[in-house]
């Protein structure tokens, strides 16, 4: 890498950083994707230097995956649409990261998902993986709901299912619910044999500790366990609730993104399930198309790179 790229060849990173991790997908025009990479979490509410180290590791990652060097950060465009950053605070210290890139532009998830997903098109997106959010974007309407982060909020999300999990199971162990197959199953995920080994095992750690209980849950409320069933009822009610909101902006396409996407399939409501339209691109592909489209807006203006107006995706 080097000298004046072109358009074409100019060589671009898109980043999608979440509540579990954080891809990084190296691209130009001309070649196509050319390298990817995965690292840690990547959300400034749960901290702001693993939330930088995960963005420079999933990068150097991706760089060795496309045969470049660290130091080709130089020359490279970078999008990041990250968690938490609707927050302006969280959005305006990720702007005052001293990056590695020629350039950083930078939005939400949620946005990067939707032009991933839609290819850059109008539609609407949930997001339901560690966390859960939506976004809608039509015409000149935009609309973002959810997203307020653990424990606050995520509802339907694999963090929320295993919160839920472990204080419907604690309260069994206590003798206030019934006992069903969950229980067993927890306290076998974390070789325990009481409440007390359960609490040493989750008491004060990250949404992404629940979330990988989301399996078990599931798998319960598959064979029929009341207790699993309930909660992925739930869970799956207000995702169907979320999606309608959001197809009140009449969206041309809506599509599911994150590990629940397809587990919660078989749960959700018919008349959002019959809408749920195949991703066109990864998120860290709409994060790349994001940068290119500022980058051309704003390459002519240094002082602005990295600006966006977070206005337009709040609700």
């Amino acid at each position: 890498m080097g000298g004046n790229p072109t358009p074409d060849t100019q060589v671009y990173i898109g980043i999608d950083g979440g509540g579990s991790k954080c891809r990084a997908t190296v691209y130009c025009r001309q070649k196509g994707v050319l390298g990817t990479g995965v690292a840690g979490r990547a959300n400034p509410l749960h901290g702001l230097s693993q939330t930088f180290d995960s963005i420079i590791s999933a990068t150097g990652l991706a760089l060795a995956d496309a045969g470049l060097q660290q130091a080709d950060c130089a020359n490279m465009v970078a999008g990041l649409g990250l968690a938490g950053v609707n927050i302006p605070r969280l959005y305006q210290e990720i702007l005052d990261w001293r990056h590695p890139f020629a350039a950083m532009y930078l939005t939400t998830d949620l946005h990067t998902a939707c032009i991933g997903a839609h290819q850059g098109e109008e539609g609407a997106v949930i997001i339901t993986g560690t966390g859960s959010c939506g976004y809608a974007h039509v015409g000149e309407r935009q609309l973002s709901l959810g997203g307020h982060g653990f424990a606050l909020g995520d509802k339907g999300s694999g963090s929320w299912m295993g919160l839920k999990a472990a204080e419907q199971v604690l309260l069994s162990l206590d003798g206030f619910a019934p006992q069903t197959a969950l229980g067993a199953k927890l306290l076998a995920h974390f070789g325990v044999t009481d409440a007390l080994g359960i609490v040493e095992n989750l008491a004060g750690r990250s949404s992404s500790c629940y979330a990988a209980l989301a399996r078990i849950v599931l798998s319960c409320a598959a064979e029929g366990d009341d207790t699993a069933t309930a909660i992925v009822s739930e869970g799956a009610d207000y995702i169907s609730r979320l999606a309608r909101r959001l197809f009140e902006l009449n969206p041309p396409r809506f599509a599911m993104i994150g590990g629940l996407a397809e587990p919660l399939r078989p749960w959700l409501a018919d008349d959002v399930v019959e809408r749920i339209a195949p991703v066109l691109a990864p998120p860290e592909i709409g994060a790349v198309h994001f940068a290119m489209h500022q980058h051309s807006q704003f390459s002519a203006r240094p002082a602005d790179a990295g600006a966006y107006d977070l206005a337009k995706v709040k609700p």
